[in-house]
């Protein structure tokens, strides 16, 4: 097999607490939400039994990560307390690597200290949704633990972000964005670093779709590209749709991902998901 020609030679690993995580072909991350409001409601686990079965179903459709959240990061959603998000997280995580020890879990959390809970209990990732504009100490934890980070492009806070789209060049400046953060990263020693450029997160469906046509632009960074488009606005929206009706948009905008150079797609559908790949990998044979 052969791998796809590109013009930028990307990161190809991830160490995830000494398991090597491939990046050769790309991976599925499956959702974990531990929250009582996220925003596609069938994505909400209520107890630690739940949150099991759903990770072992993840697992067996061919999940390669599961990203445990605790705080809903939906447009306009609550506010969680940092004790409140700890007991939803790290139990889930304890709970899921009892069952299944070999799980390489990632934590969906903006708190440092979450992040340090989250890790001790044994997730493998830390993935920021405000790509450490929410915590001044995200940064040099992230360095400190030695984990990989998923850097996320976003402006203000869930509760504001839908204010803040005013872009010249969306591509550009969220590239221009992340760049800058990439360095600071560098300079403090974290070596395994995602990018993720926040699809729905301060921008509009149109910016999204503009964001999804120039992802490729983001390999200039020569780092692991997540795309997370999942059941979100831009796909039910653009298309007058209910979320709950959303996963045949939500396959084409992620083979569209996969076609402009994403590595990773985080998802609520994982077998479906998996297939997409399967399929996608017969075109760069």
């Amino acid at each position: 097999m052969k791998s796809k020609d590109k013009l930028f030679q990307k990161k190809s690993t991830l160490n995830c607490r000494g398991k090597i995580l491939s990046l050769d072909m790309p991976l599925v991350m499956g959702i974990l939400n531990v929250t009582p409001d996220s925003f596609y409601a069938d994505s909400r686990l209520a107890s630690l039994q739940e949150v099991v079965k759903q990770a072992g179903t993840m697992l067996t459709d061919g999940a390669d990560i599961l990203d445990i959240g605790g705080y809903s990061s939906r447009p306009g959603a609550a506010d969680v307390t940092e004790a409140e998000e700890l007991a939803r997280v790290v139990p889930a995580i304890e709970a899921i690597l009892a069952a299944y020890p070999d799980a390489i879990l990632s934590v969906d959390t903006f708190r440092a200290e979450v992040a340090v809970q989250a890790v001790k209990a044994g997730a493998a990732i830390i993935n920021d949704i405000s790509g450490g504009e929410l915590d001044a100490a995200m940064f040099e934890t992230v360095a400190k633990l030695q984990v990989p980070y998923i850097l996320m492009h976003m402006r203000g806070t869930p509760q504001t972000m839908s204010t803040l789209t005013n872009y010249d060049d969306v591509a550009l400046e969220v590239l221009d964005e992340l760049q800058q953060k990439v360095a600071k990263l560098k300079q403090l020693g974290v070596h395994d670093i995602i990018l993720d450029p926040g699809f729905g997160f301060a921008k509009t469906i149109d910016q999204n779709f503009e964001l999804l046509n120039r992802l490729n632009e983001l390999c200039i960074l020569e780092l692991p590209i997540l795309a997370g488009m999942s059941r979100k606005s831009m796909v039910y929206k653009a298309l007058g749709i209910h979320q709950a009706d959303a996963l045949t948009g939500t396959i084409v905008v992620n083979t569209l991902a996969l076609m402009k150079g994403a590595d990773i797609l985080r998802v609520h559908d994982v077998k479906e998901t998996k297939q997409t790949i399967e399929l996608y990998k017969k075109t760069i044979l």
